[in-house]
């Protein structure tokens, strides 16, 4: 058979070494020789004598869930072989994160990650109960983390003599040393009266990267179980 589709840009090639590399922009293989975690549902492919074993969100996570609609639903994948991961077509990227590092992302971007790494669901400080995506996955150790974004994000650096103020429905994640509150730019009655309604914003202060995604966030579709 022959075509286009058949082409060697499109053909997965053997594998050249254990955990998490990227297979194209859109997706990310996975050699797995132990265990490993991922997104429910973002499995499309696998190949080898894997188990798929849904995970729960620790304590208050369902709470923090249902609260924020940003909630990290994860799968721990077990055993021998390759799997291929993707969320709706988005761009995939992956993190080596090295002891000391604190990478703090939102759910929504979370694709897979080494068991080698922890993670807490925390309230990004600041931010009071309220509004989007206010909840994050904090992630900590040493090992690979796996993201999507919609489009290429924008990684931008923050100073002590510059602070950086991202939309909270575009925030994707930030580094250690950040310092998060909430910011807001317009009055309620300038909102009212037809202000641009971007009335809330994150400002990050302090010394690192922000890294915010070239959108706002959608509406969350219901996970399948």
């Amino acid at each position: 058979m022959k075509g286009d589709l058949f082409a060697s840009e499109f053909m997965v090639q053997p594998a050249v070494a254990p955990g998490m590399t990227v297979e194209n922009a859109k997706s990310i293989r996975y050699v797995v020789d132990g265990e490993m975690l991922a997104r429910q549902g973002a499995m499309i492919a696998y190949r080898g004598n894997l188990q798929f074993e849904r995970k729960g969100q620790g304590v208050g996570g369902m709470l923090k869930r249902a609260v924020t609609g940003e909630g990290l639903a994860l799968m721990k994948v077990r055993g021998q072989g390759e799997a291929w991961f993707a969320q709706e077509a988005q761009n995939v990227f992956v993190i080596d994160i090295e002891p000391g590092d604190v990478f703090t992302v939102n759910g929504r971007n979370v694709l897979c990650f080494d068991s080698t790494l922890s993670y807490e669901i925390k309230t990004v400080k600041g931010a009071g109960i309220t509004g989007g995506g206010l909840f994050n996955s904090v992630f900590t150790g040493q090992g690979r983390l796996g993201l999507v974004c919609e489009g290429n994000p924008l990684v931008l650096p923050v100073s002590p003599q510059q602070p950086v103020f991202v939309d909270t429905d575009a925030v994707v994640g930030w580094t250690a040393q950040l310092r998060t509150s909430l910011h807001r730019s317009q009055s309620i009655g300038s909102m009212i009266r037809g202000g641009s309604g971007e009335a809330v914003q994150l400002k990050l202060e302090g010394e690192g990267f922000v890294v915010v995604r070239p959108s706002e966030a959608t509406p969350q579709k219901p996970q399948q179980h």
